[in-house]
């Protein structure tokens, strides 16, 4: 990606008070398992990691018949569950739309870095994944040739692997089987320091 290029996206980027890289590509290619890879691997080396996870489906964290559930049922807008462990905020949307990406960011506590998975449009810096061999990759074209937020792609092999996607745009090529490839790429890309 040229300069120019970075610093036209730059002026249009979601807003962010921590560091934000996300990754993009079509359900089953392995986000998921790539992100639980790369956070264990950047909180070993003393990174302090959120995430941020969209989902299509509908969900509840809470269960039909305990206090927490039956308060939001009668109405209560949110539900902070705290114990010695952990704690939750449930937030009930109701008639109000989904937060933005900036607010979602916003809630987050101090962080090194920010991993969102899914929000494939939104406008931060993105990683795409892409396998030869699952179905709608083999039939799509890369969406990195036109989102220019993706700014790597990894692929099992890298730029030495047999099967490559067409790409029409200059951008980093990872081995998505190297997480220490990918981890560095996704901190240069959020801009964050080594440690």
């Amino acid at each position: 990606m040229s300069q120019n290029q970075i610093q036209q996206n730059s002026e249009q980027m979601v807003k962010s008070p921590w560091p934000v890289v996300g990754f993009v590509a079509y359900s089953g290619t392995g986000k998921t398992t790539l992100i639980e890879q790369l956070i264990a691997f950047l909180t070993e080396r003393a990174y302090k990691v959120s995430v941020i996870k969209h989902t299509h489906h509908h969900f509840d964290i809470d269960k039909p018949g305990k206090d927490s559930y039956r308060h939001r049922e009668s109405g209560a807008s949110e539900v902070l569950m705290v114990s010695d462990q952990r704690w939750v905020l449930m937030h009930e949307l109701r008639q109000s739309a989904e937060p933005t990406m900036e607010e979602q960011l916003c809630k987050l506590s101090p962080c090194d870095l920010v991993i969102v998975e899914g929000f494939k449009d939104a406008r931060i810096p993105k990683i795409e994944l892409w396998r030869h061999e699952h179905d709608e990759c083999a039939v799509n074209s890369v969406k990195a040739n036109q989102d220019n937020f993706i700014q790597a792609i990894a692929y099992p092999g890298g730029i030495d692997a047999v099967n490559k996607p067409d790409l029409t745009r200059d951008i980093p090529v990872l081995d998505l089987n190297n997480i220490e490839e990918v981890a560095q790429q996704v901190l240069s890309i959020a801009g964050v320091l080594a440690k």
